[in-house]
């Protein structure tokens, strides 16, 4: 039995993930931070079948203690501050988080056992103010926050450590990817819960920022098996994960609304607190690479994918009234 640690198991991606790698027959850890409140909710219906460990990506010798003990044959560190817009407030603390960290982790590994299969969770925001459209593994980068940075960071020491000390270690690449569990601070998660809210009567308006952004948008249950594939492969490489489409923020919301039998433009009003101090307008990735080599490919498409949310999020704020 394959043994699997997911720093970030508690986010989106890592319950999506954790989900599949047991459904393939692994042995799942996840390492938590520890806090005065628990937030389980996206791995409650699992957590009895995971192994979970306390540590943190700020403290070097808990990572380090940490694969020690659960000693894996594979480690995908999705852990990260990785809220855009508060990379604005924080921009040291993202640092130490999306970019240090992916180093004390890897470092961890060179210290402990370098035949441990590391994934990195790369992102679309790195190409930022993009040189090419679309974008794919070789595109420069430009990135427009400090999350962005923070992450061309964490790529690049990926590479180091792969190339310095023969580490398996892979980047993903991956486009903007979202689901019922994305947080309700994102954009879409927002788009989603306020749609459901309206519909059902409790308010109004939907504020939003800069409805011209478009953005590759994919759902993260089918983006989790990309990050796997890349860990069966014989040689690591970096993989651009993404649907090959762009969609603006005024047409998600325009399907999101349509779905419940409303008119958008009835709700959604621009609000300037909600733009960005450097805003990137197109990202749009270019999935030949994973297509072909790892056999991948997007399941759900983006009309779906807002479905898919909405209706959740109206059977959530039903309960919740």
């Amino acid at each position: 039995m394959k043994k699997a640690l997911i720093t970030g198991i508690t986010g989106q991606d890592g319950s999506y993930l954790a989900e599949l790698l047991l459904s393939k027959g692994y042995e799942v850890h996840g390492m938590v931070r520890r806090a005065s409140t628990e937030t389980f909710d996206r791995i409650t219906h699992i957590q009895d079948t995971l192994h979970l460990h306390q540590g943190d990506l700020l403290d070097q010798l808990s990572l380090i203690d940490l694969l020690r003990e659960v000693q894996p044959d594979e480690v995908y560190n999705l852990a990260a501050q990785s809220f855009v817009p508060t990379s604005w407030n924080q921009p040291v603390l993202t640092g130490e988080f999306t970019a240090l960290g992916v180093t004390r982790l890897l470092d961890a590994i060179r210290v402990v056992d370098k035949k441990i299969r590391f994934y990195q969770a790369s992102s679309s925001e790195m190409y930022g103010k993009v040189r090419e459209v679309p974008q794919n593994e070789l595109t420069p980068f430009y990135p427009r926050s400090p999350y962005g940075v923070a992450k061309a960071y964490g790529h690049f020491i990926t590479v180091n450590y792969r190339e310095s000390y023969d580490i398996f270690a892979c980047s993903g690449i991956l486009f903007n990817h979202e689901s019922p569990r994305r947080g309700l601070e994102f954009v879409t998660r927002k788009i989603s819960h306020h749609v459901a809210q309206i519909k059902l009567g409790m308010i109004d308006k939907l504020p939003l920022g800069n409805l011209d952004a478009q953005r590759d948008w994919g759902f993260a249950g089918d983006y989790v098996e990309a990050m796997w594939l890349m860990l069966q492969q014989d040689t690591p490489e970096d993989y651009v994960i993404a649907t090959e489409e762009t969609h603006s923020v005024r047409e998600f919301c325009q399907i999101a609304f349509e779905h419940v039998g409303l008119n958008w433009e009835d709700h959604v009003v621009v609000d300037e607190r909600f733009m960005r101090p450097a805003e990137v307008d197109l990202l749009v990735g270019d999935a030949t690479k994973a297509r072909e080599k790892l056999g991948w490919q997007r399941r759900t498409s983006f009309p779906q994918l807002v479905t898919m949310m909405v209706d959740a999020d109206m059977e959530h704020v039903e309960k919740c009234k």
